[in-house]
């Protein structure tokens, strides 16, 4: 076997997946299938499948308002509660990409990495404003 073999066995498909087989797509489904199955777990307690689904597409529907859209970068720094698989499910429901940040970098670094990929929208727990700014 050579690194350059083209059987088809490692042909990597051409098409695009489907758009039911995105991930909050796939997530709706087992919503469907299941609504009052824990879907996660956090210090604060359970929220099943059906809460999380609300929640997220509240704040989709918020999310789009704010002219969130197809592929619009939101950046996303949150602590690892339920809120932060909401806030990434809603971002993706509202059509945009997130750009998952690490609450323990420092706010420098937070800030260059916003302006580099220049996210018009920063979705937070904390104080207005960008990271390390008065509050």
């Amino acid at each position: 076997m050579s690194l350059l073999d083209t059987s088809p066995r490692h042909a990597v498909p051409a098409a695009a997946p489907a758009a039911e087989s995105t991930l909050h797509r796939l997530l709706e489904r087992v919503a469907g299938r299941d609504p009052g199955a824990v879907a996660l777990v956090d210090a604060a307690g359970e929220v099943t499948h059906a809460e999380l689904h609300r929640r997220a597409n509240r704040l989709a529907h918020h999310l789009r308002a704010l002219g969130v859209g197809l592929e619009t970068p939101v950046a996303v720094l949150l602590e690892r509660t339920a809120y932060l698989p909401v806030s990434l499910l809603a971002v993706l429901k509202a059509g945009g990409a997130y750009l998952p940040l690490d609450i323990t970098l420092p706010p420098a670094r937070l800030r260059y990495m916003l302006a580099d990929a220049r996210v018009p929208l920063l979705l937070t727990d904390g104080p207005p404003g960008p990271p390390g700014a008065p509050s």
